[in-house]
């Protein structure tokens, strides 16, 4: 199943977001699950009263979460079949959960972290083999696609990151690590941009991330629930084909292998050669800049594209 936060283009401004499941393969057909909602107790009164799930309005994943229930329960309102399905090209997409409580990012995989160890002479620091490495990020930053992004203050080097997120779905506390899948409600894609200057800068004094990350995180274009990944699973991870994009010039391609509160959000770090840091010099010889356009994709999981533009003046 693939859920999205949609809005038809020519609706109002300030319009809310609708909660949408995918009709087909190509996502090119998408079905209002309020609407399903109500043409589901309409046929069978019984269901409003004999599952939560039908019992109030369908409105935003973070509400349907908030709900104590999990991504998967949505499924059982596709039995409503659509009359008339929206078309995607009608569509605008949002970010595929709202208001996430919490966005941790994690340092996950070694080809990326072994290149930036690298550059500095240096081997992989033992603990990461062992400990969990990640950051909180800024969760009041987030993009859906198509939003604009911009640099931070006094930054010149922007940067692009592919990676991938998943969305916790369920409450959790010492999940045992081989268990740690059952609390994933699905997956999509996640460019964490980077303002290197600034990172580079407050690397030195052994904190941070800080401004060099906070100022946006892009998500989407929809949520993909693990069932769907299955046939593409490969030991403990998932063997799909990521790109990045430049001004539709293909730069990266790759394969990617506390208590948690429904809606956070894990990214996965960088996957290797998954941002300018690591092949600036061989592909694209700058960093980003405005009228640069970015997308990401991963297969199965869809594209992630976002205009670079200038910061506004404030």
């Amino acid at each position: 199943m693939r859920i999205a936060h949609v809005r038809e283009h020519a609706a109002p401004a300030g319009a809310p977001w609708r909660l949408a499941a995918a009709l087909d393969a190509a996502g090119s057909r998408w079905l209002d699950l309020e609407v399903a909602r109500r043409s589901l107790i309409a046929r069978e009164p019984a269901r409003a009263h004999n599952a939560s799930l039908f019992r109030q309005p369908i409105t935003t994943l973070d509400d349907h979460l908030a709900r104590g229930l999990r991504v998967d329960a949505l499924a059982d309102l596709l039995d409503a079949g659509a009359d008339e399905p929206m078309d995607a090209s009608d569509l605008a997409f949002g970010p595929p959960i709202l208001a996430p409580p919490s966005f941790r990012d994690f340092y996950a995989f070694e080809r990326h972290v072994g290149t930036m160890w690298r550059r500095r002479d240096m081997e992989i620091p033992e603990a990461w083999f062992r400990l969990p490495i990640f950051y909180f990020s800024n969760t009041s930053e987030m993009r859906g696609p198509g939003e604009p992004v911009w640099a931070p203050r006094s930054s010149q080097e922007l940067d692009y990151e592919l990676e991938v997120a998943a969305i916790v779905d369920t409450p959790v506390r010492d999940l045992d690590a081989a268990r740690g899948e059952e609390a994933i409600g699905g997956y999509m894609i996640l460019n964490d941009w980077s303002a290197r200057d600034l990172q580079r800068e407050e690397t030195t004094v052994r904190l941070g991330p800080a401004k060099g990350k906070d100022f946006a995180s892009s998500i989407g274009p929809w949520l993909v629930t693990p069932d769907e990944l299955a046939d593409a699973r490969e030991a403990t991870g998932y063997d799909l084909a990521m790109t990045a994009s430049v001004n539709g010039k293909e730069l990266s391609r790759a394969s990617a292998d506390v208590r948690l509160r429904p809606g956070d959000l894990l990214g996965s770090g960088t996957v290797g050669t998954g941002c300018l840091l690591e092949i600036r010099d061989e592909t694209l010889g700058r960093y980003l800049e405005p009228g640069d356009t970015v997308t990401l994709a991963i297969e199965r999981l869809g594209e992630l594209t976002a205009p670079v533009v200038e910061r506004a003046i404030r």
